[in-house]
């Protein structure tokens, strides 16, 4: 499924559970996600939560990039927590 906000375009990759929410993502979204790749959409706690991360080709630190992903759900997301990763479409 693709969707857009303000003039960019995302597609979700994995919604594990279900969880996606258009409006909830749009109402969560920050200007500072603008520079991200990939877009990484966990709850826990009734609370969603958004943190971005870089395509793996692109030189950062190895924490903010794509591969990382899984880390970063098992480290700082409660255990099977419903999320979804939505990756940004390139003109």
């Amino acid at each position: 499924m693709e969707f857009k906000y303000k003039n960019m375009k995302f597609k979700i990759v994995k919604d594990f559970k279900e969880c996606f929410n258009e409006e909830a993502f749009i109402e969560r979204y920050a200007h500072v996600l603008d520079k991200y790749d990939v877009i990484v959409g966990d709850i826990s706690a009734e609370m969603l939560r958004l943190k971005g991360f870089y395509n793996d080709n692109t030189k950062v630190e190895t924490e903010f990039k794509y591969k990382n992903i899984k880390k970063y759900l098992r480290n700082s997301c409660a255990y099977e927590c419903p999320h979804y990763i939505v990756k940004r479409v390139k003109k």
